[in-house]
């Protein structure tokens, strides 16, 4: 992989943006602050459990991973109503707190990796044209791009909230090659996600680059192979 691509098509989220690192501590914060506020009979670590399992319950499902994101608020508050009404307490006002809270603050925590501006600027620099293919509503994920800034680096942005579809669907990447005049060995996919990413990006013959940001590595048996695993983007500049 030496020789320089003709494109990089690049994930958003988990690839050039920190958004799933910063989960976890934005949602112990916000469960003591609504424990504290609610005087709700149970521990703030309790509470994060809770969430966290109904949480990962749902975004388990593809099909409800899918509706969820489209409507993040919504999918949010349901997931909050019910890990509380797991634990014995129906409670709209703090669910909904908590909820909101957790949405607001996680935006703001949501920040750049460290080197992905460099990555960007050096690419096109080489003369590699770059597209971003992301999921989620086009008002958030349109706000993370001007947000950070990220628009003039890519040639074409393909949002799932603007076309009705997004990935793994494969329309979302023929779409890409199709309107960069681009055949599948002439471009890179990268993205963290084996199953959105990944894997569809190997059947339409892309090379298909995984971003192992946590470093856990392949899970055992999986039956997704990337042609190549980096840590962070920056490992793309030869």
């Amino acid at each position: 992989m030496k020789t320089p691509p003709k494109a990089i098509f690049f994930d958003l989220d988990d690839t050039l943006i920190s958004f799933d690192g910063v989960s976890t501590p934005v949602w112990q914060a916000c469960c003591a602050e609504t424990v504290a506020r609610f005087a709700l009979p149970v521990s703030p670590d309790a509470l994060w459990e809770a969430v966290r399992a109904r949480k990962d319950w749902f975004w388990s499902d593809p099909e409800r991973h899918r509706l969820g994101r489209l409507d993040n608020g919504a999918a949010q508050r349901g997931i909050v109503r019910d890990a509380l009404a797991g634990l014995g307490l129906e409670h709209i006002e703090a669910a909904h707190f908590l909820a909101d809270t957790y949405a607001t603050r996680r935006q703001e925590a949501v920040c750049l990796f460290p080197r992905s501006l460099e990555t960007l600027t050096a690419l096109r620099a080489r003369g590699v044209r770059l597209a971003l293919l992301t999921n989620g509503t086009a008002a958030e994920q349109r706000h993370k791009i001007e947000r950070f800034g990220l628009e003039p680096y890519f040639e074409l942005i393909l949002i799932e909230g603007e076309l009705g579809f997004g990935k793994p669907d494969h329309r979302f990447f023929s779409m890409a090659l199709e309107q960069m005049g681009l055949e599948p060995q002439d471009a890179w996919m990268v993205g963290d996600n084996l199953s959105w990413e990944i894997a569809p990006a190997v059947g339409l013959g892309l090379t298909a680059i995984w971003n192992d940001w946590r470093g856990t590595g392949l899970p055992p048996g999986s039956v997704v192979q990337p042609h190549r695993i980096i840590r962070d983007v920056g490992e793309l500049l030869w």
